[in-house]
C-alpha cells in the first residue's frame, strides 16, 4: 500500500495541483482536506471536507480519518492553513511546527510584536483601530509610513502614506477592503509601520531539525517604492555581496528561532537599508506564492513541492541547483476591467531568453489592479547566463503583450 499523504488546503488554491503531482511523484496517495464539497477540482470534492471556522470540529474530522488509516505527513498549502496542519500534525506525532509558530508566521501584527520584543530588526510599528476616528490616533505616526491588512497577501491593501491626507485617504481604502474579512478584528485593524528606504528581496529556504538552509535569494530589480507595492520581477541568483547574503540568512534564522520555527518551508521579505541592514517584512512557513516556484526548480529533478513534502514525511531529499541566472515576472494589471483577449503572446514568446509566458485568468474574468486586487493575470519565465539579460528580456516580452479589458458594468 501506498504511503498516505494529507494536504490542507482551501479550496481554491493554486498550490493544490503541484502538491498532487509532487506527492504523485514521489510515490504517495494523496487526500485533500478542504472546505470544497461542491468544488469542480476531483481531487478536492472527493476529498475530506472540513470546516475551516470551527478548529476543534476540523481536528476531530481528520484525526477520525486517520485512525482508518495513518498519514506518513501532514502539509498545510497556504497561510491559512499552517495553523490547522500543524495541530493536526501534533497530536498525530508527525513532523510539525508550534500552532503557535504557525499562526505568528500568517498574522503580521502578531508576528511584528513577537520579533520586536526579542530584538529582532522590524521597522517601528503600531495597530490603529479604523472603527475609531483616525485624526485622533495619528499623533507620534512616522511619515513616510506604510499602511498593511493583517493577514492579506500578495500586496493586496498595502499603501504607502507620506502624510496626514494621504494617511486618512489610504485608511478609508484599506477599511473597504478589508470589510469582508471574518474576523471582526481583522475588519477593523491595520498595521501602520516605518517606511523602510532600500532595496527589496525575497529569502527562500527551508528548516530541519530547527537550522536553516538557504535554497535562494530572490532580487527585485523594479523598484517598490508606493504608493502600491506591486511586485513584478523576481531574479535569481542574488547579486548581492556575500556578506549581505549572511545576513539576510542570520536574520531569517533569528526569525525562526523566535517563532520556534522547526521544519519545512521559509519564504521571507525583506527590506535592505542603505546601511546594508536587513529590516524584517515578513517571515512564513510557507512555499513562495503564485507559480514563482518554478524558477527554482532544476533540469536535474529538484522541485520545491517535493522538498516540502519530503520533509513533512521525515524523508531525505536531494538538492540540485542549475547554473546561470533565472527570473519570473508577475504581470502587473495596467487597466482594471473585464478581460477579453490577450494580444501579443506569439511575440512575448519569441524573445530571446523567454522560457514561458502563461496566461492564468481566462477571458471573461475580472482583472482588479492593486491595492484593491490580489491576483497577477499570469507569468512569464526567463533563463539567461546574466541578470540583466534575464531582467531585459522579461520587461521585452511585457512589452510586447496587450491585456484588452472592457469596463466594469455594475448595477447601481
Amino acid at each position: 500500500m501506498k504511503p498516505r499523504f494529507l494536504l490542507i488546503s482551501p479550496p481554491n488554491s493554486y498550490r493544490i495541483a503541484p502538491y498532487i503531482k509532487a506527492a504523485q511523484r514521489m510515490g504517495l496517495e494523496v487526500l485533500i482536506a478542504s472546505t470544497g464539497k461542491h468544488s469542480l477540482i476531483t481531487e478536492v470534492h472527493a476529498g475530506l471536507h472540513i470546516d475551516f471556522d470551527d478548529m476543534a470540529a476540523a481536528i476531530e474530522t481528520i484525526l477520525s480519518e486517520a485512525a482508518i488509516k495513518p498519514f506518513a505527513g501532514i502539509l498545510g498549502s497556504d497561510d491559512s492553513t499552517v495553523e490547522l496542519a500543524a495541530s493536526v500534525a501534533a497530536e498525530l506525532g508527525l513532523p510539525h511546527n508550534p500552532a503557535k509558530a504557525a499562526q505568528l508566521s500568517c498574522r503580521k501584527d502578531l508576528a511584528r510584536a513577537e520579533l520586536a520584543l526579542a530584538g529582532a530588526p522590524v521597522p517601528i510599528h503600531c495597530l490603529i483601530d479604523l472603527s475609531k476616528p483616525i485624526k485622533k490616533q495619528m499623533a507620534g505616526l512616522p511619515w513616510p509610513c506604510v499602511i498593511k491588512p493583517l493577514n492579506l497577501s500578495a500586496s493586496r491593501g498595502v499603501i504607502r502614506a507620506n502624510n496626514e491626507k494621504e494617511f486618512i485617504e489610504a485608511c478609508a481604502r484599506v477599511k473597504n477592503i478589508i470589510a469582508h474579512a471574518t474576523d471582526e478584528f481583522d475588519r477593523t485593524h491595520v498595521l501602520i509601520e516605518d517606511y523602510i528606504d532600500g532595496i527589496e528581496i525575497a529569502y527562500e529556504g527551508y528548516l530541519n531539525d530547527g537550522e536553516l538552509h538557504t535554497l535562494t535569494i530572490f532580487d527585485k530589480p523594479e523598484p517598490l517604492t508606493g504608493p502600491y507595492f506591486e511586485e513584478t520581477i523576481y531574479v535569481t541568483p542574488s547579486q548581492l555581496n556575500i556578506d549581505i547574503q549572511e545576513s539576510i540568512k542570520q536574520t531569517v534564522q533569528l526569525a525562526c528561532k523566535i517563532y520556534e520555527l522547526k521544519t519545512g518551508p521559509v519564504h521571507a521579505e525583506l527590506r535592505i537599508d542603505q546601511n546594508n541592514k536587513p529590516w524584517i517584512l515578513e517571515v512564513a512557513s510557507r512555499t513562495i506564492g503564485g507559480d514563482c516556484a518554478r524558477t527554482l526548480d532544476s533540469d536535474n529533478g529538484f522541485n520545491v513541492e517535493e522538498l516540502t513534502i519530503s520533509l513533512a514525511i521525515n524523508k531525505g531529499y536531494e538538492i540540485h541547483k542549475d547554473k546561470g541566472y533565472r527570473g519570473v515576472m508577475m504581470m502587473p494589471i495596467k487597466q482594471g476591467g473585464i478581460l477579453r483577449r490577450v494580444e501579443g503572446l506569439s511575440m512575448a514568446r519569441n524573445v530571446e531568453h523567454i522560457e514561458s509566458v502563461d496566461i492564468l485568468i481566462r477571458q471573461g474574468n475580472e482583472l482588479v489592479p492593486l491595492p484593491e486586487g490580489n491576483q497577477y493575470p499570469g507569468y512569464i519565465f526567463a533563463r539567461a547566463e546574466s541578470q540583466q539579460k534575464v531582467v531585459s528580456a522579461l520587461q521585452e516580452a511585457f512589452s510586447k503583450l496587450e491585456l484588452v479589458v472592457a469596463p466594469v458594468i455594475r448595477p447601481d
